[in-house]
């Protein structure tokens, strides 16, 4: 089921601590009980965090044994630097835009 809208990674990213679970998993991939070993929070708010991040599609899981590991996912964290490129693209823009206006002084 595909629920990753434009939006929501940010809007999954907003939260402190699942900020601070997609730092653990840029490290490496991870499984619940590691990351609930690593964070302030139990180990069914780190499964709720994730559930959070992987319906934002920036994060992914695959079964080893009993356990899920968690990584992130390259296509979602590109999509979110593609995000922030093009608004920084229009940020320089819109700055050079006014550093070429020309001033009354100079006309």
């Amino acid at each position: 089921m595909g629920t990753n809208q434009e939006g929501d990674g940010w809007d999954a990213l907003g939260d402190r601590t699942r900020r601070a679970i997609v730092a653990c998993l840029a490290e490496r991939p991870r499984a619940v009980g590691e990351l609930a070993d690593e964070l302030p929070v139990s180990r069914p708010a780190v499964s709720q965090h994730l559930k959070v991040l992987k319906d934002a599609g920036l994060v992914t899981d695959r079964m080893a044994g009993t356990r899920r590991i968690y990584r992130l996912n390259p296509a979602g964290v590109a999509a979110l630097r593609d995000q922030l490129d093009t608004f920084w693209n229009r940020a320089l823009a819109g700055y050079e835009d006014v550093v070429e206006e020309p001033t009354e002084e100079s006309s």
